[in-house]
């Protein structure tokens, strides 16, 4: 994987991970789910947006691609159905907007003991890999996210007689699966972190505080599960951690500073480098950044994924400056706050809207880094 010469991150124009599914491709979901597209031609529609938004990708000058996250009906949703022991259940926590309107949404919820049963990112790799020479980034839900959503309820009673031991199996899937993807050629995963974002928000810490867990527990607990899930990888595979407040239609799931979980995930989690949300006030000031270690760095998510209007490249340099005064500059890229489609359905931003950002962020990473 071809780097920066200096500093953090290993690109300092990057994004998230999820892309707009081009309006074939929404419909082929549909279809298919309703039984009148047959496999085949779903794979052929399938592959064939991937070779546009690859296509995109390079020509707005991005060093790093990946498929769009085309084959996921969402995010985690890849990680449940090839990961033997999850099912789905409602989530005991909402998505809310600016207005203070809640949506419900579903969650893992362990039924038996886990293990990979399918490649989860090595097939997505591959044929991502085959359609460029430029570096092909996979992503994953962290390990919180197949624990948190379900409050204490995330697992059938006798399945796991404690959260550890749950993580120590799903350890495991995660190992195998990054061992499969080097073996490959993936050489960049990044963890889409959202439980240890919402655990900075104080109303979702008195709500866990209500269910009987300790927040400050969860927070040590998750990140140890990143360290875990990590161990054995090799010293040539870049891991970056996407904090994310939730991302569904516009939508979030909680708020607050990177404060309460600063020092443990930036000074503690063996990873290479943060994909940080901070687009809006709910992310709280650049003061956290102090936490980071020099030989970490941090994409600043200064770019909305969530709203039309294309930032200006003032406002982004005055951004970069701002996060400066609490880490070195060398050490920060800039991308998007999180993906443009969590979800098949995506963000209300259009496609031109998307390749406005995305150029954005490589023509302002060249202005301050050169690159």
């Amino acid at each position: 994987m071809q780097a920066t010469t200096t500093g953090r991150p290993p690109f300092r124009a990057d994004h998230v991970g999820s892309l707009l599914r081009p309006a074939k491709l929404r419909h082929a979901w549909r279809e298919h789910a309703a039984g009148r597209l047959g496999d085949e031609e779903f794979r052929r529609i399938t592959d064939e947006s991937i070779r546009d938004v690859v296509a995109l990708q390079e020509s707005v000058g991005l060093r790093v691609v990946n498929d769009g996250e085309f084959r996921r009906g969402s995010y985690w949703l890849h990680f449940v159905q090839k990961t033997t022991g999850f099912g789905i259940r409602p989530a005991v926590y909402r998505f809310r907007n600016e207005n203070d309107e809640l949506v419900e949404f579903t969650a893992p919820h362990v039924e038996s003991r886990l293990r990979r049963s399918a490649p989860i990112t090595v097939d997505e790799y591959r044929f991502t890999k085959s359609l460029t020479d430029r570096a092909v980034k996979v992503t994953m839900p962290s390990p919180s996210t197949l624990h948190f959503w379900r409050g204490t309820h995330f697992a059938e009673p006798g399945v796991y007689p404690d959260d550890e031991s749950f993580f120590v199996d799903l350890a495991n899937v995660f190992r195998e699966e990054l061992r499969e993807l080097y073996e490959a050629g993936g050489r960049y995963a990044q963890l889409d972190e959202v439980p240890l974002a919402m655990l900075c928000d104080p109303e979702i810490r008195d709500r866990v505080r209500a269910q009987g867990q300790d927040p400050e527990r969860l927070v040590g607990l998750y990140v140890d599960a990143i360290n875990e899930a990590v161990l054995d990888r090799p010293a040539d595979m870049r891991i970056g951690v996407h904090m994310c407040r939730g991302n569904f239609k516009g939508r979030y799931l909680s708020e607050g500073g990177y404060g309460d979980v600063a020092e443990q995930l930036f000074g503690h989690a063996k990873v290479d480098h943060f994909l940080l949300e901070y687009d809006t006030a709910r992310a709280g000031d650049f003061s956290p950044l102090r936490h980071v270690p020099r030989h970490k760095g941090v994409v600043l998510g200064i770019v909305s994924s969530k709203v039309p209007g294309l930032e200006t490249i003032d406002y982004l340099r005055a951004r970069i400056d701002e996060a400066s005064r609490h880490i070195d500059v060398a050490q920060l890229g800039i991308g998007p706050q999180c993906g443009f489609a969590s979800t098949v359905a995506g963000n209300p931003v259009s496609e031109d809207d998307e390749r406005a950002k995305l150029a954005r962020c490589v023509e302002v990473a060249r202005l301050v880094w050169g690159d």
